[in-house]
């Protein structure tokens, strides 16, 4: 473990996600910033289901820790444990702080190696290519994306949505909903509502597949795009252990500390913050949080933090390349006029500029 700078705060940063790697980026200047995190790179969240279309696209969406962390530490590794004054890894490191950040989102299975990452899109791709149906289950803004990208790049293939819910994207509005389902529908994808398939049936051989509601769909392949749980079940056995909620987010106070402690900070959909859990505002949670931190290293009072404050519910969703679904404060609207505000590039470029790097 590198020596802490002489004279500058200690900051810990658990997870080198979205929020994190913000946080990281941004305070890295004024402490002796280090990244905890099990990946070397970062990936963008909403870029995921274009690079299993276009596997090329990942190459900008899956971001070196290293080249935004220029003046920081990255240690290639999960936290294990918290202590008054440590954070504790897998690999046996003990980091000591002054300053903590909790960002660690939900649980992803993805690989460490960016290479190896960028293998699994492939994959995914080939996947697709070589299927004349496909199976989605899940009706949550992955899996009614993914159906997007497949029916805009591969309309000549079968897709079927499966959704367990009584409509798709329940995170938002009825009136968005149906215009996504008018969409799916008018590209020939087939919505399956208040259905489901039992996932522990689920095989890459298998190419039939009975529903809930007693219906059989015949697919080549199969994508699964239900939510991930909570990265939280570490905590148990740490000093926040009495900072989780019941669903296990992280309880915290209106400046984002966590609640019962002054030099702990939680960020990102790991918090309790009652507010759809969306990548950009996790990227607003790490620019107070990286805010605060300065004024704390500043030496001002717990009572200068400034606070965090929930807005109207914004949703953007991309249906495929050039389409989507917004919903904003006063109006939703479908079609190209928000396909050209998300889907084209998918704001990969601003978080990438964000990150201090070329778009």
């Amino acid at each position: 473990m590198e020596a802490a700078a002489a004279g500058k705060a200690k900051v810990v940063v658990v997870g080198g996600g979205l929020a994190g790697s913000l946080l990281a980026k941004t305070i890295q200047g004024d402490a002796d910033v280090f990244v905890v995190d099990p990946k070397e790179y970062l990936e963008i969240p909403w870029a995921e289901l274009r690079s299993t279309v276009e596997p090329s696209f990942a190459e900008r969406s899956l971001i070196y820790h290293r080249d935004y962390l220029t003046q920081g530490t990255l240690v290639t590794s999960s936290a294990i444990n918290i202590t008054e004054n440590a954070v504790l890894t897998a690999d046996g490191q003990s980091l000591g702080y002054d300053y903590l950040v909790i960002a660690t989102g939900h649980a992803v299975t993805s690989p460490g190696s960016r290479a190896e990452r960028l293998k699994e899109f492939q994959r995914d791709n080939g996947k697709i290519e070589s299927s004349e149906s496909v199976l989605i289950v899940g009706g949550g803004p992955t899996g009614v994306e993914l159906a997007g990208e497949i029916a805009v790049d591969y309309p000549e293939k079968k897709v079927t949505l499966i959704h367990r819910g009584p409509r798709l994207l329940e995170f938002i509005g009825e009136k968005a909903s149906k215009k996504c389902l008018d969409w799916l529908t008018s590209k020939k994808v087939d919505v399956l509502l208040q259905n489901s398939v039992d996932l522990g049936s689920l095989s890459d051989s298998e190419k039939s597949y009975k529903t809930s509601g007693g219906e059989t769909v015949m697919a080549d392949s199969h994508f699964v795009c239900i939510g991930k749980p909570l990265s939280s079940s570490w905590l148990h056995g740490t000093i926040l252990k009495e900072s989780l909620d019941n669903k296990g987010r992280v309880m915290v106070e209106k400046d984002l500390r966590v609640k019962g402690y002054n030099n702990i900070f939680a960020i990102g959909d790991i918090t309790d913050i009652p507010e759809i859990k969306q990548g950009y505002l996790a990227q607003k949670h790490a620019l107070l949080v990286a805010k605060n931190l300065k004024l704390l290293i500043k030496g001002s009072p717990v009572s200068k933090l400034a606070t965090y404050s929930t807005g109207y519910p914004i949703a953007m969703v991309s249906l495929g390349r050039n389409e989507g679904i917004a919903q904003l404060p006063y109006v939703t609207l479908s079609g190209c006029l928000p396909g050209r505000i998300k889907s084209r590039d998918l704001y990969v470029g601003k978080a990438r500029k964000q990150l201090g790097l070329n778009a």
